[in-house]
């Protein structure tokens, strides 16, 4: 994974609550083994008319969220099934951070797990990224490190995340990674108690 310790981007703002995994990424793009290409998939029922043109009234078309790498949202993002290609999905459309006043757990722990940082924020400080991301030109910065979410134009706010999942967040880690940190005592165990391997 990608290591994160701070990013600065355009935000894109989905003013809608209870967004579920099978908005996120319909279940017939399910079929896919890789975790890439997803993307162009991510709310394919919002993002596409019935005729397979781009629908100009869902947020996301809007000229002025191209290429916005921070997405707002109302409470209980992620909710409905579990499926990891969600996360999977905002990743490959380019988003690296998710702001909501709440998610659904198993959605949240995925993203953790995939470099993707969801950030919960009160619900006020959500409804003013939402007004504000309504602009072409609104940026945020997100600082890990700092677990701060601030603007050029006052606006600061902190989070909260485990310990853990922040650490491994910053050096890029999943806990397969981790696994590779204790290689060397792994081996010293097993030769101590199989000797045969």
């Amino acid at each position: 994974m990608k290591p994160f310790t701070i990013h600065r981007g355009k935000t894109a703002g989905i003013d809608r609550a209870n967004i579920d995994t099978d908005q996120i990424i319909p279940k017939q793009f399910l079929k896919r083994i890789e975790r890439t290409g997803f993307g162009q998939f991510l709310f394919y029922d919002w993002r596409y008319l019935s005729d397979g043109t781009p629908n100009p009234e869902f947020e996301l078309n809007r000229p002025e969220n191209e290429g916005a790498t921070i997405l707002v949202a109302d409470e209980n993002f992620g909710c409905g099934s579990s499926r990891e290609h969600a996360p999977w999905a905002l990743q490959d459309y380019g988003f690296r951070v998710i702001i909501a006043p709440s998610f659904a757990d198993i959605f949240y722990n995925n993203c953790l797990k995939n470099g993707l940082l969801p950030i919960r924020l009160d619900k006020e400080d959500v409804r003013y990224l939402l007004r504000q991301s309504e602009r072409a030109d609104y940026e945020l910065t997100v600082s890990l490190e700092e677990q701060r979410v601030f603007d050029d134009e006052g606006f600061s706010c902190p989070f909260d995340i485990d310990p853990y999942r922040k650490q491994l967040l910053l050096k890029g880690w999943d806990e397969i990674d981790l696994t590779f940190v204790y290689e060397a005592h792994i081996a010293a165990y097993e030769r101590r108690h199989c000797p045969r391997l």
